[in-house]
């Protein structure tokens, strides 16, 4: 048996980690930091899971330049510059600062990892300036969080203490990052979970990838991939203490909750909502409708506006390329039927059931194909005109 308790804030409370956070004027507002660090005060294990974007950007391109297997004890993060689509010249940059790093910190092997403008190299003097101020034994998980963010309206961190039943533990903790450009490729965002639970290299590879496809991988603000998504998980160690189960269980909380608050925060988003496909002929089939209307744009627009209009659920379902009939197919709003081959057209009562539904910030779309068993859930959020306003003013 084992408990896992959720603690407040988040990096700090993990063995061996420090972080923090300073501003260099990389953005006008000096209360918020634009670089931030983590480091362990050991060599620790780092598995890493990146955008499915082609123009990966230079960090994951350095990044992927070390051997496999590498420890690290130090991850250097920026905002407001992605260094993509920067050519060679890029990866030199992150070189020249991290050589610039090495005579202030004894550094292995470390990364970098940046969100922000694609397209511009990094301000070198700006982002080597940060190594005179930055407080390197600090534990400011609040600022770090904070520093990464870009359109993101809130901070987003996460800790959990897992204690066995012989009253050992460890903890498991993330900063994250993320907001606008979602799409289930990997969520366009940053995060960097740390973990000083004494767990296997390949145990690490291979939790976080399925945690990945069980969070990052099936949520969509907007449909866009970026070119610099990033999930890190360090461990150091420092515990001496592991748990298979439990930290898998608590690996995939903290990725799922990281990933609900993504969406919440989808540039001007109001709803969250889940989307389930049940009844298909095979599990592709499954992810590719859910996936499909996560991703839609008509389907996200009739969320904002509230409209219980089920013939955008079918019609994208429809247009998905799966194998399905109008007479075997069921739609629910929550547990409220709006769609079957008996009732295709809504009422007066049902649809003001279904309005009242989609009133609310957060609710269910189940469509069952009725062609086989298979199932799948994907988490999408409404368009509005926020988003529009955010992203036509992204760099002025």
């Amino acid at each position: 048996m084992y408990k896992i308790i959720e603690l407040e804030n988040g990096l700090e409370h993990v063995r061996g980690f420090y972080c923090g956070a300073t501003h260099v004027g990389m953005r006008p507002d000096k209360e918020q930091g634009d670089v931030a660090f983590i480091r362990s005060d050991v060599p620790c294990d780092i598995s890493a899971v990146f955008t499915s974007n082609t123009f990966q950007a230079a960090p994951i391109r350095h990044f992927l330049q070390y051997p496999n297997n590498f420890q690290t004890n130090f991850v250097l993060m920026n905002a407001k510059n992605a260094n993509a689509m920067t050519g060679e010249q890029g990866i030199e940059d992150i070189e020249h600062i991290m050589a610039a790093l090495a005579k202030k910190r004894n550094v292995l092997n470390p990364v970098m990892s940046s969100t922000g403008v694609i397209g511009y190299r990094l301000p070198l003097d700006k982002i080597i300036s940060a190594f005179d101020s930055l407080d390197f034994n600090a534990k400011d998980s609040h600022g770090a969080a904070r520093a990464i963010m870009t359109t993101d309206s809130f901070k987003k961190e996460l800790a959990y203490k897992i204690e066995l039943a012989d009253g050992s533990s460890f903890h498991i903790a993330s900063i994250c990052k993320g907001a606008g450009m979602i799409n289930p490729a990997m969520a366009t965002m940053l995060c960097f979970i740390a973990t000083d639970a004494d767990i296997p290299k390949h145990d690490m590879d291979a939790f976080l990838h399925t945690s990945t496809e069980q969070s990052f991988n099936r949520i969509s603000v907007d449909g866009d991939t970026s070119t610099n998504d990033t999930v890190m998980l360090l461990s150091n160690k420092k515990s001496g203490v592991y748990h298979q189960k439990a930290f898998l269980e608590a690996l995939n909380k903290i990725m799922f909750e990281l990933a609900m608050m993504i969406l919440r925060d989808g540039e001007g988003a109001n709803k969250l909502v889940a989307f389930e496909i049940k009844g298909a002929k095979t599990q592709e089939e499954a992810k590719k409708a859910s996936m499909a209307l996560s991703n839609s744009l008509l389907v996200k627009t009739a969320l904002f506006g509230e409209d219980p209009n089920w013939g955008r659920i079918a019609s994208t379902i429809g247009a998905s390329g799966i194998t399905c009939d109008e007479k075997t197919l069921t739609i629910y709003y929550d547990d409220l039927l709006i769609y079957s081959d008996a009732f295709r057209e809504l009422d007066k009562e049902r649809e003001a059931k279904a309005y009242k539904i989609m009133k609310q910030n957060a609710f269910k779309v189940t469509c069952d194909i009725g062609t086989g068993d298979a199932c799948y859930t994907s988490y999408g959020c409404d368009l509005s005109y926020e988003y529009v306003k955010i992203n036509a003013e992204y760099r002025t």
